[in-house]
């Protein structure tokens, strides 16, 4: 049964945690109705559209800002606590600052694994279908790549004919075991072409020792037959993973899918370890505010508290943003470069707990 300083404690975090995100919100729907209307400017859609796309890509966009809101809040609710003189009397009815953090700690690892189990599952369907919506809009919808259990699938269409690719594994810039089903404007098949090794390097893929079917009629070639293409390594990778698009359920597969086809899955790995670890970073990051706030007190504005932790949160954006792309180049390990930023700041937040323990 939960005290009723605990209670308190609770709802106001969580108040606060709501108005800061309702204002986010706000402020992600603004900036997303101007990148839309500027991207439909040229476009013959209807005018709703930017509204549209933008309230579906919003909730993806506010948590990508998650560790920020958590940050603010706990500024929030520390500089309410210390304006109403309410701390002191915690502290008279025998309530440490240590034990303070402690309930925002257990609370914001609450809120965590909800925002990761609930609301990014959520979010993620709904960029979905904002991706899907947009590429209809692009350039992007005459070329598409997948991976399923069966291989990795691609659609292209160039020079007047539709190139439809399945390959059975892709390591590096080479597909193997790869058929490629050529069609005409009116999708009548032109010829078939199947390769054990074909290099996508480039976008004048580079097909070895093909043997062509036409016209129920096989022939093999020796050497080298190129076709002209709008894809290349690096674009397909690109196309098919937008992982920010998949729920959690839909990570666990396509990283099986990946490993079949002998794909790399760290990206995945890296994505899923991330998301794993959001509710101990949001933990860590609230501890790290209520520090601040704890050392600097009344002595100091409100807008002091904001800036040292937005200067804050742009420091531990970036430690993280440079371990996670060392991991994601294979500079470091992926484990080490998800978990390290968060053991740095554990190690921050242990030294600073044990000096306002002891105010």
């Amino acid at each position: 049964m939960l005290k009723i300083y605990q209670k308190y404690i609770i709802s106001n975090f969580l108040i606060k945690f709501f108005y800061v995100s309702i204002i986010f919100f706000g402020l992600t729907i603004i900036l997303g109705i101007l990148e839309e209307i500027s991207f439909f400017k040229n476009l013959e859609a209807h005018m709703l559209y930017p509204y549209f796309l933008t309230i579906l890509n919003a909730p993806i966009t506010l948590f990508e800002i998650f560790p920020f809101i958590f940050l603010l809040t706990s500024q929030f609710l520390f500089y309410d606590l210390f304006k109403k003189n309410e701390l002191n009397l915690f502290k008279t009815n025998g309530l440490s600052n240590f034990k303070i953090i402690q309930i925002l700690f257990i609370l914001s690892i609450v809120v965590g694994v909800f925002t990761v189990s609930v609301y990014y599952n959520a979010a993620s369907i709904l960029k979905f279908h904002y991706t899907s919506i947009k590429n209809e809009f692009s350039n992007d919808n005459k070329y598409l790549a997948m991976v399923t259990e069966s291989g990795l699938w691609i659609k292209d269409e160039i020079n007047n004919t539709t190139l439809i690719v399945k390959s059975k594994h892709i390591k590096g810039n080479f597909l193997s075991k790869t058929i490629v089903n050529e069609f005409n404007s009116d999708f009548e098949l032109l010829r078939t072409i199947q390769s054990e090794k074909v290099d996508i390097e480039k976008n004048i893929w580079s097909i070895y020792n093909p043997i062509i079917t036409k016209n129920n009629l096989s022939k093999k070639i020796e050497g080298i037959l190129t076709i002209e293409t709008n894809f290349n390594q690096k674009i397909i990778n690109k196309l098919f993973s937008n992982i920010s698009t998949l729920n959690l359920f839909e990570l666990f597969s396509l990283k099986k899918d990946y490993e079949k086809l002998g794909y790399s899955s760290d990206e995945i790995l890296s994505h899923l370890l991330k998301l794993f670890s959001l509710p101990i970073f949001y933990a860590l990051l609230t501890v790290l505010s209520a520090i601040i706030m704890f050392n600097f007190k009344k002595d100091k504005s409100l807008l002091f508290h904001v800036i040292l932790g937005i200067l804050m949160s742009v420091v531990i954006y970036y430690i993280n943003f440079i371990f996670n792309s060392l991991g994601n180049n294979g500079k470091i390990p992926i484990y080490m470069s998800i978990f390290f930023p968060i053991l740095f700041i554990s190690l921050i937040s242990i030294i600073g707990l044990v000096r306002i323990n002891e105010k």
